[in-house]
């Protein structure tokens, strides 16, 4: 391991009263003190802004969202304060931390994933522990969906990071319900996470919003960058365990190369190229854009999409949106649209030189440049 994303469950974090539990952090920063010693960069997602602004607030957990997102406020600043004095002990020197709150826009804007990219890659350089969660002050469908699961993925993404360190209530993944099935067995292995997908249940604690489902979306999303992730439970000693190679939890392998061997640290383009085509992959599609036949044959040339290979335009989205590319009925790959919905209506089935004419400009030639498209 040379970098890895370390996501901290709330359930890791908090007593059986749901407060944030001192100890418990202390131990998860004596592991990752440890990893830094030996040369592995470690990045924590961390849940707990709600406990924490319940412990801060001295009230019961919050059950609206605008509760929830004020006790997440309060409680964000707490939980750094936190964090900040787990590396901080008075024996040793401090390990600096730095707070990152992402919402969903920095990660499917393209213009701000990479600004976030980068500012990590500077923390990282200047020897800075990052801290990141969800800004839950400002999202709603986050708090109720468990998202941090999904943003730890989308960090290890950024950061290129080998491993994603998922660190939660249960001590991995089973064939089935532990907890209502007696002959379950933990899987310490998975070498296709296409064939465990079924395996996923609901939060297991109250402390906790997300459940293995997430935590298998998160892996997929891992897996698709050439990301292993390891599922676990035991806190500080745990963790210290797994990034001394102890194979404990449940390891899902991913099938790609590792992030950073097949970026070449981001010096090639065909690297930066199979970075964007990773992201591009995991963006919510905005609409559809049917094909026809002979713009299938170009796209499988490698070649761009041209308006004139346009047979029909479905939904409604803007310049830079992703989209579906279909051909009759089969789903070819998803891209990055030159043009908003309306401007391509107008030039679908046209010549790009025809494209001035009608638009009064041509901003593009393609409506998907072969660089912002990926086939499936």
């Amino acid at each position: 391991m040379r970098r890895v994303v370390l996501k901290v469950g709330s359930s890791s974090l908090t007593d059986a009263r749901g407060m944030i539990d001192l100890a418990k952090l202390a131990a998860i920063a004596t592991a990752v003190r440890s990893a830094k010693a030996v040369g592995i960069e470690i990045a924590i997602v961390s849940s707990g802004a709600v406990a924490a602004g319940a412990g801060k607030l001295h009230r019961a957990r919050p059950r609206t969202v605008p509760e929830k997102q004020v006790f997440a406020a309060v409680g964000q600043a707490e939980l750094m304060r936190h964090w900040a004095s787990a590396f901080a002990p008075v024996d040793v020197a401090p390990i600096h931390v730095a707070q990152f709150l992402l919402s969903s826009d920095d990660i499917h804007s393209r213009k701000r994933y990479v600004n976030a990219k980068q500012a990590l890659e500077a923390v990282f350089k200047l020897g800075v522990l990052p801290i990141l969660n969800e800004n839950d002050t400002v999202a709603t469908a986050e708090l109720k969906l468990g998202d941090n699961d999904t943003l730890s993925a989308w960090v290890a993404y950024l950061v290129d990071a080998d491993t994603l360190m998922l660190l939660t209530d249960v001590d991995g993944l089973y064939s089935a319900n532990p907890k209502q099935d007696a002959n379950a067995v933990k899987l310490s292995e998975v070498r296709d996470i296409s064939q465990v997908l079924h395996l996923a249940g609901d939060a297991g604690s109250a402390s906790g919003t997300g459940g293995m489902r997430t935590k298998l979306k998160a892996a997929q999303i891992a897996s698709d960058a050439g990301i292993d992730t390891i599922i676990l439970t035991g806190g500080g000693a745990a963790v210290q365990a797994s990034l001394s190679g102890a194979a404990i939890g449940t390891r899902i392998f991913s099938t790609r190369a590792p992030a950073r061997a097949r970026l070449a640290e981001d010096s090639t383009q065909i690297g930066r190229q199979s970075a964007k085509h990773s992201w591009i992959l995991h963006q919510p599609t905005r609409g559809v854009i049917v094909i026809d036949v002979g713009a299938k044959a170009a796209l499988l040339a490698g070649r761009s999409l041209l308006p004139s290979g346009i047979v029909r335009i479905e939904g409604n989205f803007n310049s830079g949106d992703a989209v579906q590319i279909r051909c009759d009925d089969q789903l070819l790959g998803r891209g990055l649209s030159s043009y908003r919905t309306s401007d391509l209506q107008r030039i679908a089935g046209k010549r790009s030189v025809e494209i001035s004419a009608i638009l009064g400009a041509k901003p593009f030639d393609e409506a998907i440049h072969r660089d912002r498209l990926v086939l499936i």
